[in-house]
Order: structure tokens, then C-alpha cells, then sequence
């Protein structure tokens, strides 16, 4: 079910998307009004969840540690595993962002007969993972045609490197298929692997359905439904003069397209695709690990309530502490010796 609920939602969207487009008259809503306002509510809810994560305080030093830190001047430091400065954080975080680094690090553990644990690479889920990623951005950059006049320098050269192998005509982009690919592979993995299975829940598959349909109809629409660009421009330049219009004539399988990429807009800001933004306010990933030479102030700390150290706590509470057979770090003074009136 948490696969086949996710499946039967994109096969909805998609009947929906294409039973609006067959009328010119529903076309309007699916193809200008929908995507409207899965726009407004994909920057709404990014710009939102950015600031909610830009305010949130950071009461502890977290950043993650994969290698040696900073120490004596003999022992080597591991600068990005372990960066202790601001420069050595930002070159950390580029390669994270551009070449999935961690996740190119990452090792699988499996128990073998013996019974022992052996390590190795997970080099195709790194593969899988930044091809998927460069080739949605590609797309991304490819249809700045439909929505910019005159059309910027850099989307014809992304289309030739695109489509450089030069197959069938229109040209098959490669991007294309290796979203597709690589979305495939990624969902695959969730379905093969039982402890990723186990794991994985409908708001993991949902995208991953989702993004695969919509570059599944994209090559449709491209290669085997003949759908007029010039119709298509006209229907998205509007969206960027707001002087919206229905061309119409539009083959449906454009607004099956149009549902698909609207419903992966709205479902954005609010699922587990904000890393897209995350990233960059997790303090396990933008914070130096220098605990050692800067003191790290908890912004949660109320200025009125001053600091009680363990030390002070226990001169207060030690003989309470003795009597319940606590351990201690300070014993209690011996008792006086008592005087003869005492005594007596």
C-alpha cells in the first residue's frame, strides 16, 4: 500500500490533467489557472519554510565529524571532514551541493558468515543520486525557452551539449532519459533492498512516481504527440507578461504535463524535497567544529538565570548526596572532635 497509494495518485493526476485539456474551456483552468497558483504556493511556502529554519536558534555545536580535527601541529587535520574555519565550511558545503560528497563517502555494512561485518561502497546510489539531480536541473535550464524573450546565451549550449549524441529528429535529449533512468533506479532500490523498504513510506515513493511521469509525458509530448511550440510559447510567455490567454488547439497530453509538474510545485515546500534549501541550515553541514577555541553561546539561554556548575551544585547538596550513596568528588569534612563537656 505504500507504494500502490502513491501509484494510483500520479495515475489520477494524469487522467485528470488529460480529461481537462480535451475541452477549450477547461483548458484555461488546467493549463493558466493551476499553474498559477502552484507557483504562488511553491514560493510562498520555500520562502516560508527558509525563514522558519533561518530563526531557529542553535542551542548546541553539531556539525558532523568524519575525520581527524584540529590538534597537536604533528598530527595531520582532515579540513573538510572536520573544518575548524569558516573558509573550510564553505568548501565543505560546495562540494556537498555540487557533488553529493558524503553521499560519494557513504559505505554499506553487510553481516557475512563468520558472523562478521564487511564494508563496502555505495557508488551507484551516489551515481544514481547526482545524475538524477544534474539532469532535472538541465530541464529546468532548458525551459527558460518557454518563459524568457529574447531567450538567454546559455539555453542554447545546455541544448547542444544536450543533445550532442544527435539522435532521431526533434533531437533526444539525454537528460531526459537519465531523469527517468535514474528516478527508476532510485525507486527500484526502495523496492528491492528490504531494509530500505522497511523504511520507506508513501511521501518517499509519491515524488519519485511523480517526477518520472512528468519526464515520461515530457519525451511523449517531444517525440510522439506532436504538440505546436508556438502555441505552447504563447500559452507561457503569458504567464510571464501576465497577459494570460488560451491559444488552444494544444494536444491534451501538454496539460497531463502541465497537472503533473503543477502537483510536484505545490507538493514541494511542504515534503522531504526542501533539502533543496535545507541544506544550507543544518548546522551538522554549516558549522565548524572549533568548540575547542570558541565558546558557543545557547541563544536559548535566559540572560537572568546565571549559570550553576556541577561544583557548586554539589557544595549545596553533598551531604544529601552522601547519604543517598551518590559518589562525589569531594568527601564531606570530618566532624569536630567533640570537647569533654561534651563528652560528659
Amino acid at each position: 500500500m505504500k507504494v500502490l497509494n502513491p501509484f494510483i495518485a500520479v495515475l489520477v493526476l494524469i487522467a485528470a490533467g488529460g480529461l481537462l485539456g480535451m475541452s477549450q474551456g477547461t483548458q484555461f483552468l488546467v493549463g493558466i489557472v493551476l499553474p498559477c497558483v502552484a507557483f504562488l504556493v511553491f514560493i510562498v511556502g520555500f520562502i516560508r519554510k527558509v525563514l522558519d529554519w533561518s530563526s531557529s536558534p542553535v542551542p548546541f555545536k553539531i556539525p558532523t565529524t568524519c575525520g581527524q580535527g584540529r590538534s597537536l601541529s604533528f598530527i595531520k587535520e582532515d579540513r573538510f571532514d572536520c573544518p575548524t574555519t569558516k573558509a573550510d565550511v564553505i568548501v565543505r558545503m560546495f562540494l556537498e551541493v555540487f557533488l553529493f560528497r558524503s553521499l560519494f563517502r557513504n559505505t554499506r555494512a553487510e553481516v557475512h558468515d563468520g558472523p562478521k561485518i564487511v564494508y563496502g561502497s555505495s557508488i551507484w546510489l551516489w551515481l544514481m543520486g547526482i545524475s538524477f539531480h544534474y539532469a532535472f536541473l538541465t530541464i529546468v535550464l532548458r525551459h527558460m525557452r518557454l518563459f524568457t524573450e529574447p531567450i538567454p546565451f546559455f539555453v542554447p549550449v545546455i541544448e547542444y551539449l544536450d543533445g550532442f549524441l544527435q539522435i532521431g529528429a526533434p533531437v533526444l535529449f539525454a537528460s531526459g532519459l537519465i531523469l527517468v533512468g535514474a528516478a527508476a533506479g532510485l525507486m527500484a532500490r526502495r523496492l528491492i533492498m528490504p531494509q530500505i523498504r522497511y523504511i520507506s513510506l508513501p511521501a518517499d515513493y509519491f515524488p519519485l512516481l511523480l517526477i518520472m511521469a512528468i519526464g515520461i509525458t515530457g519525451m511523449l509530448m517531444r517525440h510522439f504527440y506532436r504538440v505546436d511550440i508556438t502555441q505552447v510559447k504563447q500559452l507561457t510567455m503569458g504567464f510571464v507578461s501576465f497577459s494570460w490567454n488560451n491559444p488552444g488547439g494544444i494536444h491534451p497530453i501538454f496539460f497531463m504535463h502541465v497537472m503533473l509538474v503543477s502537483a510536484l510545485m505545490t507538493y514541494f515546500p511542504f515534503s522531504k524535497l526542501m533539502h533543496m534549501g535545507g541544506i544550507f541550515f543544518s548546522p551538522t553541514r554549516n558549522m565548524a567544529n572549533d568548540t575547542r577555541a570558541k565558546r558557543h553561546i545557547n541563544p536559548w539561554n535566559d540572560p537572568n538565570i546565571k549559570p550553576h556548575s556541577y561544583a557548586a551544585y554539589e557544595d549545596e547538596f553533598r551531604e544529601f548526596m552522601v547519604g543517598a550513596g551518590i559518589p562525589v568528588d569531594k568527601e564531606l569534612p570530618p566532624e569536630p572532635a567533640a570537647t569533654e563537656e561534651e563528652e560528659k
